[in-house]
């Protein structure tokens, strides 16, 4: 199946699952994972109408980055280690992966060197898989009160992974939960300012993801393929 094809595919679930929840269409943003697949492959993604491009290491998406560029809107939405900020803050217009107070102060420190404010996804592991990164549901209200002490990072919205299931249905509590997470901290007015965002959703479950409030979903081989 060639990528147009896909993205007509994915397109119409997503369609399908905005309309079986109430949702606007305009309402859901898609990240396109290009981890496991190659500069070409991800240069045809953006040429096919994927602006958004999610990267998880970045001595993988070097090569993808100095090809692609401003093309392309970069999610970086892998766990990221401090000594990588430095290459991803002004090149990734979005981190999905912030979970501990040095991966915050490094970003901090980063962006405040080139002037810009650098837009995070607090990772949050709500399903409690040893296998995740992310806060503990319980850790969230002060890991989100100490990131007012960075100016230069502002809070997007929330991530999580669910774990794979074969049956996308049983992934739900795991948004719901995260959704809930996002509704709590916004009542609390911890920060100042709305999260709008929630990240979450996979190729295997995205549609139960925005049936319980997806804002980004990130998906790699149902839209993009797999090669290798």
């Amino acid at each position: 199946m060639g990528m147009l094809e896909r993205i007509r595919q994915v397109e119409a679930r997503i369609a399908d699952a905005c309309a079986r929840s109430g949702r606007n269409r305009e309402d859901v943003n898609v990240i396109a994972v290009t981890k496991y697949v190659s500069t070409e492959t991800a240069r045809e993604a953006v040429a096919s109408g994927l602006r958004h491009i999610g990267e998880n290491r970045w001595q993988d998406a070097e090569a993808k980055w100095l090809s692609i560029g401003p093309d392309a809107v970069w999610h970086f939405i892998g766990h990221l280690q401090t000594n990588k900020v430095k290459y991803v803050v002004g090149k990734f217009a979005y981190v999905h992966s912030l979970d501990r107070l040095s991966l915050a102060e490094e970003l901090d420190r980063c962006a405040a060197k080139l002037g810009i404010t650098v837009d995070c996804f607090i990772q949050v592991n709500v399903s409690g898989e040893q296998t995740k990164y992310g806060l503990a549901p319980e850790q969230l209200g002060a890991f989100a009160k100490r990131l007012t002490d960075f100016p230069r990072l502002r809070v997007a919205g929330l991530m999580t992974m669910a774990p794979f299931e074969a049956e996308a249905e049983e992934t739900r509590p795991v948004f719901r939960g995260l959704k809930r997470l996002r509704d709590d901290l916004n009542r609390a007015g911890t920060l100042g300012y709305e999260v709008k965002h929630l990240s979450m959703g996979m190729s295997n479950d995205f549609e139960v993801a925005i049936e319980e409030g997806a804002t980004w979903v990130r998906l790699g081989t149902v839209l993009v393929g797999k090669e290798g």
